[in-house]
């Protein structure tokens, strides 16, 4: 799968997070829960992704278009989101 985004949205992404989205394929290699995130219409069908990178579970919101997924934001995984995806041994 080849991965896209926004280079002025990943700029964001490391001001504020420390991030860059071009980390988000590593969210992929491993063990993964991935669900809808319909909060609201995007137009497109959005997915979260939560993965380990390094240990540590992150949150990876996508949406794949035909061969290409693009990323749309990358974060570590909040408290409330590791005790609910973080495989168990992980924890």
């Amino acid at each position: 799968m080849e991965y896209e985004f926004d280079p002025a949205k990943d700029a964001r992404n490391i001001a504020e997070r420390g991030l860059s989205l071009a980390l988000a394929p590593y969210v992929f290699e491993g063990l993964v829960h991935v669900v809808d995130d319909d909060r609201k219409d995007y137009g497109e069908r959005r997915q979260v992704a939560f993965g380990l990178i390094r240990g540590r579970l992150f949150v990876c919101v996508f949406t794949d278009r035909g061969k290409v997924r693009r990323v749309i934001s990358l974060r570590k995984a909040n408290s409330r989101e590791i005790a609910a995806y973080a495989p168990k041994d992980h924890v």
